[in-house]
């Protein structure tokens, strides 16, 4: 099966300006995300960007780039832009892997690739990990994910879901359901899909939560989820995660 990785990368970042191009053991982060996508069965591994700065650096590396407009709101839009340059058709798959994850495992690109291959009613397939503790859970920066019989998206939401009422003490205590999902960031699209996606409006649960995907459910497209086949490493966010990765790749822990 032969896929396509985009990874949309910006400069513009509030908590770290100029972020793709900050350097991690002697490259830049970029570098590092586009060497786990090459490490994949990706048949083709392209930056998108709007900023010739991570372009001259993509291309200073052997990288490919496609070149998006400044105007796009979202991800989503700008891997639409690229599928329309690339010339992809509506059968093709895509996968977005996120321009701030250095340490994404080559397995989970491939394996989300791959689900979505398998099943062929759904248009987008992600992947997601066990909830790891009573703070994530209640955190709403920790999207939590809930999935029929046939592993389907039912829901997606900052709140805690799904919520044992019978297991919740009250107080401090916080029953964690072992069903509970922590949603990954990762998607495989069918290009078919993304072109409809780009035309939708934003959906009220969307703009509600504040999550892009809601979107997809709330016009009748299946997610499909699936436990990731490995752990995965946060991506960058702030100063301290970047000194934390920084540490790991220098062999410094």
């Amino acid at each position: 099966m032969g896929y396509t990785v985009v990874i949309p990368s910006r400069y513009a970042s509030t908590r770290l300006p100029g972020k793709p191009l900050l350097e991690i053991a002697g490259k830049p982060m970029v570098q590092h995300v586009h060497e786990r996508a090459l490490e994949s069965s990706a048949e083709r591994v392209v930056v998108a960007t709007d900023d010739e700065r991570i372009a001259a650096a993509v291309e200073g590396f052997g990288g490919a780039v496609v070149m998006t407009s400044p105007d796009h709101v979202s991800g989503t839009d700008r891997i639409e832009e690229v599928c329309r340059t690339l010339g992809l058709s509506d059968s093709d798959i895509v996968v977005n892997v996120q321009g701030d994850e250095p340490l994404i495992p080559a397995a989970v690109i491939d394996q989300v690739a791959e689900n979505l291959a398998l099943h062929a009613t759904a248009g987008i397939a992600t992947l997601c990990e066990a909830v790891a503790s009573d703070s994530d859970y209640l955190n709403p920066n920790v999207v939590k994910v809930v999935s029929d019989s046939e592993g389907y998206a039912l829901y997606f939401s900052r709140a805690p879901i799904p919520w044992d009422r019978d297991g919740f003490a009250g107080g401090d205590e916080v029953a964690v359901p072992a069903m509970a999902r922590r949603h990954l960031g990762i998607y495989a699209y069918r290009v078919s899909l993304l072109r409809q996606f780009v035309n939708w409006a934003p959906a009220p649960l969307e703009l509600l939560e504040s999550l892009e995907q809601l979107r997809a459910l709330a016009n009748g497209s299946r997610i499909h989820v699936a436990d990731s086949v490995m752990a995965v490493p946060p991506g960058v966010d702030t100063q301290a995660d970047l000194d934390a990765v920084r540490a790991l790749l220098n062999g410094e822990r």
